[in-house]
């Protein structure tokens, strides 16, 4: 793996954690729309929407309705 392609994974992997630490801190759940506002400066909507989908496949987080909320697997992570 090149250096660019380690650096990437390494902000990718981050901006997933973050993402997570915002949901998990939203007993009631985050409304998608409200974090993606939050971080509209730093990537676009597909952007956005590509993480937060390979969030769900992952069972981190569920979107319901685009209410985001933390799972079992995603609780600590």
């Amino acid at each position: 793996m090149t250096n660019e392609k380690q650096v990437a994974n390494i902000i990718l992997a981050e901006i997933v954690d973050a993402i997570q630490e915002a949901v998990d801190a939203c007993p009631q759940g985050m409304p998608s729309g409200h974090l993606y506002a939050r971080l509209m400066p730093y990537m676009g909507i597909d952007t956005y929407n590509q993480i937060i989908a390979a969030m769900v496949k992952a069972g981190r987080i569920t979107n319901h309705g685009h209410l985001l909320e933390t799972t079992k697997k995603g609780e600590g992570a």
